[in-house]
């Protein structure tokens, strides 16, 4: 193992980086300051950084399903890296970005400036959330749409939002603001709800969320790009359907020059995130609840892939049944053709639970359901984001579950 140290961090790697400074175990394994192990891979198909939080990532070939699947690692590191590991405190970094350096400076502000972008029905129920939750995790909430009395109506109304009751300091709502193009950026947390259009009620298209891919897919291409012009660092978020799919058509349009060749200059692949399975779990806990035979969910349950077809809703991880994961999956599927039918579009939960309770688990570290980049696929899973970075919960999946994860991810991949 070779030991190195740039400003105030070490770097360990098995690989030799000559334009680094050496430094030896001894030295290393005495700082208290942020680990980061070096390695390479592809990096079309694999994150520039995310949290080792486990010895055993270190190891597998490839950066797809194995990323959920706890394993025995062959792979040791000396033991007081190992303790490090085991206290989320060591993030691998890929040198094959050409911007890898970037990735040692990465951290999530302890208030963070929000930008959103589209304030349809989503937008405007997810801003009035964040208003109400934000508190000291929200600096202040950056607002933009093309219809400038949207964002006028915005204003007025999520800061006309108070509580009768004075607020300490750290509780009190964060302020909304009207941004321009030109400042879009300018956040630590950018969220896009734009929309080409939503399927009108009587449509009878069986999966509403695909149908609306590739008006939004051009739509946030130009703002990948505006994102790659202004050389942002923080998260990209995405909240318009399908997420998985615009995530990456996101990553792709960040990332491609004028030529339309790779060049991986723009968006670092862990700094998009798609926000729609949140909803999903929560659906799936809704029907759950309602029968002796599936309320197992409330407690072993867990959601995973795309909020849509493809859906993986996972009755329990500890005793998996696949009837009733079957069943609920379904169920869960069909929740929103249900409110269509009543004469509503289903936009008020993926609203709270997808977007605003999501994004704000995201930036205070905490667990939750976002889609995230696994070797060449955005796909939806329970993680947390750490000062370390992107940790992916592991689990021992049964062989059946995992079978249904393969056939989704495998589609997702055929997608785009």
């Amino acid at each position: 193992m070779n030991y190195y140290r740039y400003d105030h961090r070490i770097l360990f790697s098995e690989a030799v980086y000559e334009d680094l400074q050496h430094v030896t175990e001894s030295e290393a394994s005495l700082s208290e300051e942020r680990f980061f192990w070096l390695h390479s891979r592809d990096p079309k198909a694999s994150r520039r950084s995310f949290c080792l939080s486990d010895a055993s990532l270190a190891g597998i070939p490839d950066e797809g399903l194995a990323l959920l699947r706890k394993m025995d690692g062959p792979y040791l590191f000396p033991q007081w890296i190992m303790e490090r590991i085991e206290q989320k405190k060591v993030t691998a970094v890929n040198t094959a970005y050409p911007d890898w350096l970037d990735a040692l400076d990465f951290h999530v502000p302890a208030r963070c400036r929000i930008h959103v972008v589209g304030l349809g029905d989503v937008g405007g129920i997810m801003l009035t959330g964040l208003r109400l939750l934000g508190d000291a995790s929200v600096s202040a909430i950056g607002i933009y749409d093309i219809d400038q009395n949207k964002v006028l109506r915005w204003c007025y109304e999520a800061n006309q939002i108070l509580s009768p009751v004075e607020l300490p300091a750290e509780s009190r709502y964060p302020e909304v603001v009207a941004i321009d193009d030109s400042s879009l950026f300018d956040c630590d947390l950018f969220v896009f709800c734009v929309t080409a259009g939503v399927p009108a009620l009587d449509d009878q298209t069986r999966d509403v969320r695909l149908a609306q891919f590739e008006s939004n897919a051009r739509i946030i291409g130009g703002y990948a790009r505006k994102a790659r012009e202004r050389r942002f660092k923080g998260i990209f978020a995405v909240v318009s359907d399908p997420v998985d799919l615009l995530c990456k058509a996101a990553f792709a349009a960040a990332n491609t020059d004028e030529n339309g060749q790779w060049d991986m200059q723009g968006l670092a692949a862990e700094q998009i995130r798609g926000y729609g399975l949140g909803v999903m779990h929560a659906r799936a806990a809704f029907f759950a609840g309602q029968s002796p035979d599936t309320r197992q969910y409330l407690h072993e349950g867990r959601a995973f892939g795309p909020h849509g077809e493809g859906l993986v809703i996972a009755d329990s991880v500890s005793n998996y049944n696949e009837a009733a994961s079957l069943l609920l999956t379904e169920k869960t599927k069909h929740a929103n053709m249900e409110v269509r039918a009543a004469g509503f579009k289903p936009y008020i939960a993926p609203a709270i639970s997808s977007a605003c309770l999501s994004l704000l688990a995201t930036i205070r570290g905490q667990w939750h359901y976002s889609a995230t980049y696994m070797g060449g696929v955005f796909m939806g899973a329970r993680n947390r984001l750490l000062p370390a970075g992107v940790e992916l919960e592991r689990l021992d999946i049964p062989p059946a579950l995992f079978s249904r994860l393969e056939n989704t991810y495998e589609s997702l991949a055929k997608m785009i």
